[in-house]
């Protein structure tokens, strides 16, 4: 029967109407839809979608739930193993994990799982969370350093494990990049900032305006008190290409045109006063779901043609289906096989143009994808007025260079314990993009889960 029946594709906002709107794209699952769609799930004896969960969520359990209309109880079971539900719907990449390896999909659509985590967390959300019973304490202390998905991961776990936990953020606002990188059309703040209070209702506490390695440090948290410290700063310097004309005015790495927009709110002008100019011609250097955002936004901001530039084609581009398909749709427009060379300036020091050549695809390299192999005199010039180059991002040197005996890779990410998160540095432990370099919210969420449980069973010990 469930083969039968069709996966319930997720309401929209007209592509249109979007396209000029930060409102939230996904509508979102009505009850009845949630209830049917649930329905499609098999109850494996065996459920493989759990393997493919890296916080490994009791998936055919709450989907259970949800196909007998008992949603709070849903969310209950889902919150078990994942204290962000509402975020983790939204922006996991769940058709190459969860839904990867669910049964229907082999023959036909796998269930929509990411849809009902959705569904499920925000009809908590709407209608009421169940207080939290802290646990008696332990008397332990436990200091997190970064509050994006890794160290509220491991926050939430410890709290939950009865340890008190404080957490040191850099920004002003908790959420890392959930709040500075997402934007507000794919992940509205009020949801991240709903799911921190919960965090805050189990005991966390979180410190804003702290730069660990400027206001104090690893070492003299652990010499002030806490038991065992979690670096979680993740993944926020951002790479250049390293081609003339990116110092002119009107380039911007993704990391500071996101930042601006949506931490600082500059999607909201007049109302914030953040700066961020926008020409009527936007190119976008990368093919990363980084990248779509940054395109997506730049149309929204008031760009009258917005570009993504990649050297390969759409085949290797990195970037969610999803949000490849969204980004066509609202109007962005793809130049592939296209790599650019310098960026041109007028007299006043401003983007004018993007040089570029063309690219044929060869044989595949070390990562499986087909190597770009430059034409020859296919060079050629792109009016543009702004620059936005999303090609990746890397650790910030800030806490890793003022610890001493913190072992690094040649890349500047923490070396840590691929079982425990332990460093190298005994009761430190790390986890997220710090580690792996920049990657998905869940995978580190999923870091920051198996630290929390490391660092319990440290705790124990002394």
């Amino acid at each position: 029967m469930a083969l039968k029946v069709p996966r319930h594709d997720m309401p929209c906002q007209d592509p249109h109407v979007r396209a000029h709107n930060f409102e939230e794209v996904a509508l979102g699952y009505t009850p009845e839809t949630a209830v049917e769609e649930a329905g499609r799930c098999l109850q494996c004896k065996n459920p493989k979608c759990r393997e493919g969960c890296p916080v490994n969520v009791l998936i055919p359990d709450f989907i259970h739930k949800v196909s007998e209309s008992d949603f709070l109880g849903a969310a209950q079971v889902l919150k078990v193993k994942n204290s962000l539900p509402a975020v983790c719907g939204r922006v996991c990449p769940q058709e190459n994990q969860c839904e990867s390896k669910c049964i229907l999909g082999i023959k036909g659509e796998s269930v929509a799982i990411g849809r009902l985590e959705r569904f499920v967390a925000d009809y908590e959300l709407q209608n009421g969370t169940p207080k939290f019973e802290k646990p008696e304490s332990t008397g332990k202390r436990v200091a997190i350093i970064g509050a994006g998905p890794s160290g509220l991961a491991c926050a939430g776990d410890l709290a939950k494990a009865g340890h008190k936990v404080t957490v040191f953020e850099a920004l002003h606002v908790a959420g890392g990049v959930l709040m500075y990188g997402i934007p507000q059309f794919r992940l509205p703040k009020e949801v991240v900032q709903t799911e921190i209070s919960n965090l805050k209702e189990m005991g966390v506490e979180i410190l804003t305006n702290q730069v660990v390695g400027k206001v104090t440090s690893v070492h003299e948290l652990m010499a002030n008190g806490y038991d065992s410290v979690f670096i979680g700063t993740g993944a926020g310097l951002p790479y250049f290409m390293n081609i003339p004309g990116e110092n002119l005015n009107g380039v911007y790495s993704a990391n500071e045109f996101l930042t601006r927009t949506n931490l600082m709110k500059g999607y909201k002008f007049p109302e914030y006063s953040t700066p961020v100019k926008v020409g009527k011609r936007v190119a976008v250097l990368g093919a990363g779901n980084v990248a779509m955002d940054s395109a997506r936004t730049a149309l929204r901001l008031g760009a009258e043609e917005v570009y993504i530039v990649y050297r390969r084609s759409r085949a290797e581009m990195p970037a969610r289906h999803e949000e490849l398909e969204h980004a066509e749709e609202e109007g962005v427009k793809f130049q592939l096989l296209t790599n650019p060379v310098s960026i041109e300036g007028d007299e006043k020091g401003s983007v004018r143009a993007l040089t570029c050549l063309r690219f044929e695809l060869g044989e595949p390299d070390a990562s499986g994808r087909r190597s770009p192999i430059p034409i020859k005199g296919s060079e050629f010039e792109l009016p543009v007025d702004t620059v936005v180059v999303a090609i990746g991002q890397g650790p910030n040197p800030l806490v890793t260079k003022s610890t001493e005996g913190l072992e690094l890779n040649k890349r500047g990410n923490i070396v840590a314990n691929e079982e425990t998160m332990e460093t190298s540095i005994p009761g430190v432990f790390a986890g997220g993009d710090i580690v792996t370099g920049a990657a998905t919210v869940i995978l580190a969420m999923g870091a920051g889960k198996k630290a929390a449980a490391a660092m319990d069973n440290y705790l124990k010990q002394k």
